[in-house]
């Protein structure tokens, strides 16, 4: 996921094209998600896991709301279902995006930084879209479901997400510790 630096959360909905006011899953799962990257250690860990393990971010958010929200643990099965939704936009837009973004990054000149930051905000707007698509994959939230409850659904999810290679990762440590104090505030 492109770190939005410097755009208020406003501005990031807007530059994806959806009403900032809006509602709807889609919406709620960005909300997470951006609240949740920001959090300290957050938004690094899941870029060493994106770079080193080549796992999705906007996958890994995406089941961490799912669990988080009360919605539960993802099955195998709808795990898959949820990669081949984000899969061919991921492929297709997502990734050259983020390529040709970092490319750029050490160019000095003013003019390629300023056609980067317009990148990173179609970066941005493609990793909206595929979040969309997870939302409408989910269902409604259990309306009773304790917190602990969504700590552990979340956590689980997490673990099906990074599969038994990555899930005792110091990365995958760090987002567990940053879910349990951002679900506690």
């Amino acid at each position: 996921m492109a770190k939005p630096s410097g755009l208020p959360r406003m501005a990031m909905s807007e530059a994806a094209g959806e009403p900032a006011g809006g509602e709807g899953q889609a919406l709620r799962l960005w909300r997470f998600s951006c609240a949740f990257y920001a959090q300290p250690g957050v938004s690094e860990a899941l870029i060493a896991l994106q770079d080193r393990a080549g796992l999705d971010v906007n996958l890994i958010l995406f089941a961490l709301w799912q669990g988080a929200c009360g919605r539960g643990r993802l099955s195998h099965a709808e795990l898959m279902a949820a990669e081949r939704s984000a899969g061919p936009i991921r492929a297709a837009i997502v990734l050259p995006l983020r390529a040709l973004r970092r490319k750029l990054r050490s160019d000095r000149d003013a003019d390629i930084q300023r056609l980067r930051e317009r990148i990173k905000t179609l970066e941005i707007a493609a990793e909206r879209i595929v979040q969309g698509r997870l939302a409408r994959l989910t269902g409604t939230p259990a309306g009773d479901a304790a917190p602990a409850a969504r700590a552990a659904a979340a956590r689980a999810n997490l673990a099906l997400v990074l599969g038994p290679k990555m899930a005792g990762a110091d990365e995958a440590t760090r987002i567990r510790e940053a879910l349990e104090a951002f679900l506690r505030g």
